[in-house]
């Protein structure tokens, strides 16, 4: 007996979603949107449209292509009537024109803040009154442009470390300063090896404190300056001599804990693993 085999004619149609034909369901819309050949050309228009609803995720202006082919799918939507059109006209303008205003409403509220603060801050250095009276002397537009460059300038003078140079020219001149090793035990001692360093600047929690403390720094000193310098009668005078006290005292102390952190990591030892008993 002779064997024959059976292969698909050209109008054999199969779902590739479904893997339905036309033998399954005679009712169903066909459709080929893409470039495919063959069979898998096909696809119902319903499980089609199933599909391309979990490509889009409910962003209907979303591009789909063909996953074999990568043919983008044409889709069309029936015509609106005026009401809707000018609607959905309307709705695209204002999805587009958010993030550029969300973008400035942020912009603003951010330079507006920074302005407050530099009043504010203007008003604690100098005094209340006095602070008053040179921002009613002042030009709007100096203040408009000066005020909002105070947090700035104090967040740029946050980020000048002076205490690496200054770890860096104590450890270089260790041995010449033996004046400074007598106040600050251990500082200068020598270190078996060179431990690493991590960048500060990297850690976003450096980051939040160096924020933090330059937007502070003002009220510290003026704290540090009432406090130490109670006999200045400046507002202005008391406030600096504050701010360099507390920088040259929190600089120090800072000096000697890192360093004594360096000896620590620069001292560490690794220990052997231990034997466990009846191995």
């Amino acid at each position: 007996s002779r064997k024959y085999l059976f292969f698909p004619s050209c109008d054999y149609r199969s779902c590739w979603v479904c893997f339905a034909t036309d033998e399954d369901d005679r009712t169903a819309e066909w459709v080929r949107p893409c470039r495919c050949r063959g069979s898998t050309k096909w696809v119902h228009q319903t499980c089609l449209q199933r599909w391309v609803d979990e490509k889009q995720r409910g962003n209907s202006t979303a591009r789909v292509a063909c996953p074999q082919c990568n043919a983008e799918y044409l889709i069309v939507f029936p015509k609106l009537g005026p009401v809707v059109y000018v609607l959905d006209l309307a709705d695209r303008l204002i999805s587009k024109a958010c993030p550029f205003a969300a973008a400035g409403i942020m912009v603003g509220s951010i330079y507006w803040t920074a302005v407050t603060y530099g009043a504010v801050t203007v008003m604690q250095v100098v005094g209340h009154k006095e602070g008053l009276d040179v921002m009613e002397r002042a030009d709007p537009l100096f203040l408009l442009i000066g005020l909002p460059t105070i947090p700035v300038m104090l967040i740029l003078g946050k980020m000048i470390r002076w205490e690496d140079y200054v770890l860096r020219l104590w450890r270089k001149y260790s041995n010449k300063l033996q004046i400074l090793n007598s106040i600050f035990p251990g500082i200068g001692c020598p270190v078996p090896r060179i431990p690493a360093e991590a960048n500060p600047l990297a850690d976003h929690v450096s980051a939040t404190r160096i924020l933090c403390g330059a937007l502070v720094f003002p009220t510290i000193a003026t704290i540090v300056g009432k406090l130490m310098f109670s006999s200045v009668n400046s507002n202005l005078q008391r406030t600096i001599l504050g701010g360099i006290a507390f920088v040259a005292i929190k600089g120090a102390f800072k000096v000697y804990f890192k360093q004594q952190q360096y000896l620590r990591q620069a001292h560490r030892k690794i220990l052997n693993y231990p034997e466990q008993e009846g191995a």
